[in-house]
C-alpha cells in the first residue's frame, strides 16, 4: 500500500517495460544497501540473476550512469532502514524507477544462511516477481518528501533529548536508592533539590555525580521546551479539543499525511492496530493486535483516546469508557484499542474534507501557538 507521488508503484509492468523501450532492454537490481557500500544482483532482460559485486556508493552511481547510457530501462529496490531515502533520490534523478520496500527476512527454505549477496539476490528475484503482477512480493514504504523527512526528524530529535532526561533523572535515583535515601518526586527539581541537601546520609561524592545528573537534565528541559514550541507550531490552526497539538503534528508526520491514503481500511492498517486473524477450514479467531504499523502512531493514537476521555466524553468511540460502566481491565484495553483505529479513521476524514466536526461529535478548539 503506498499512494506517496515521492515513491511510484509499477505493479504488472515486467512486460510492458520491453514495449517501452526501443532496445528492449530492461534491467532490474536488487540492492542490499549498507553504510559504506550497496551489494548489486542484477537480472537483464528476464534471465538469470546474478551479483554485480559490492560497490561504493560513488562507484555504484557512476556504474548506473554507465548503464542508462548504454540504453538500459533500469528498475531497483533496497530495504527501509538505516541509510534513509538519499539513495531512492539519487537513483530516481537519475532516470532509474527505484522502489524502497520494507525489510522482510531473506531465508527461503529456511536454511540459516544469510550474506549480503544471497539479500540482494532475494530482493531482485522479488521485484521480478513484482514487476509482474505478483504485489504481495514487495511491500513499499512511503517515501517522505524532504519537507516531511525533515520535520518527523526534528520530532524525533525531540523525543530522543526527553528519552536522554528521563535516562538522567534514573541514573540520580538510582545512586540514592542504592545509598537507602527514598526521594518523591523529581528530585532535580527545586522543591526535591533543596530537601536532598538537607539529608544527613548524601555524602559529598554522591552530591558531585548528582549535580552533574541535574545539570544535564536541567539542559535537557531547556532544550526540549523549545523544540516542543516548534513542533506545537506545526499543527493545524483549529484541533479537536483533547487531540493535542504536539500528538497531531506527531501523528500527521509518521504516517506521512493522511491525503495518501485512499480508503479507511488503509488508514486502519498503518495504525497496526488491527486485531490478528487466524482462520483455516471457516473456522477460527481474532487474536490481539497485529502490530503491523509504526509504533509511534499507535502510542499517539491511545494516548488521545485517554484525553478525549476527559475532554470529549460524548464522542462516540469513547462513550463507553467514559461512562464508567466497563470495570474489566481486559475490557478496557480492547475498548480503547477500538476507539483509538476508529479515531485514526475520523481525523483522516476529517482532514481529506469527507466529513464535518458536527458529524462526528468532536467539539475543536484553536491551537494555541497559533493565535
Amino acid at each position: 500500500m503506498n499512494n506517496n507521488p515521492n515513491q511510484a508503484v509499477w505493479k504488472g509492468t515486467g512486460d510492458q517495460a520491453t514495449q517501452d523501450n526501443p532496445l528492449g532492454r530492461v534491467l532490474k537490481l536488487g540492492l542490499d544497501v549498507h553504510y559504506r557500500q550497496v551489494t548489486v544482483a542484477m537480472q537483464e532482460d528476464g534471465g538469470r540473476i546474478k551479483a554485480a559485486g559490492k560497490m561504493g556508493y560513488e562507484l555504484f552511481l557512476n556504474w548506473i550512469q554507465k548503464k542508462l547510457a548504454e540504453g538500459w530501462q533500469m528498475f531497483s529496490c533496497y530495504e527501509a532502514g538505516a541509510s534513509g531515502y538519499w539513495l531512492h533520490r539519487e537513483l530516481v534523478a537519475l532516470g532509474v524507477k527505484n522502489l524502497v520496500v520494507v525489510p522482510k527476512v531473506m531465508d527461503p527454505g529456511g536454511k540459516k544462511q544469510k550474506t549480503d549477496k544471497r539479500d540482494s539476490g532475494q530482493l531482485c528475484d522479488s521485484l521480478d516477481r513484482y514487476l509482474r503482477g505478483q504485489d504481495k512480493a514487495l511491500s513499499l514504504v512511503a517515501v517522505p518528501s524532504l519537507e516531511q523527512e525533515e520535520k518527523r526528524a526534528l520530532i524525533r530529535y525531540h523525543r530522543q533529548i526527553m528519552a536522554d532526561r528521563s535516562r538522567c533523572e534514573s541514573r540520580g535515583k538510582g545512586l540514592l536508592c542504592a545509598q537507602g535515601i527514598e526521594v518523591q518526586g523529581r528530585w532535580w527539581q527545586l522543591k526535591g533539590w533543596l530537601e536532598l541537601q538537607r539529608d544527613a546520609r548524601l555524602k559529598d561524592w554522591m552530591k558531585e555525580q548528582l549535580m552533574g545528573w541535574r545539570n544535564k537534565i536541567l539542559s535537557a528541559e531547556e532544550e526540549q521546551r523549545a523544540l516542543r514550541e516548534r513542533i506545537e507550531a506545526l499543527a493545524p490552526a483549529i484541533l479537536p479539543k483533547g487531540v493535542g497539538a504536539y500528538s497531531a503534528v506527531v501523528l500527521e508526520y509518521e504516517i506521512r499525511g493522511f491525503e495518501r491514503f485512499k480508503n479507511r481500511r488503509q488508514v486502519a492498517s498503518m495504525t497496526g492496530l488491527c486485531p490478528g486473524i487466524h482462520i483455516s477450514d471457516g473456522r477460527g479467531k481474532e487474536g490481539s493486535i497485529n502490530r503491523c504499523g509504526i509504533g509511534l502512531v499507535r502510542w499517539t493514537l491511545v494516548e488521545m483516546v485517554w484525553r478525549l476521555m476527559i475532554w470529549q466524553p460524548h464522542y462516540a468511540p469513547v462513550r463507553r469508557l467514559a461512562t464508567g460502566l466497563v470495570k474489566s481491565k481486559r475490557a478496557k484495553k480492547r475498548l480503547v484499542v477500538q476507539a483509538a483505529r476508529r479515531l485514526a479513521i475520523d481525523l483522516w476524514r476529517l482532514a481529506t474534507g469527507q466529513t464535518t466536526p458536527e458529524k462526528l461529535g468532536l467539539v475543536m478548539q484553536v491551537n494555541r501557538q497559533k493565535k
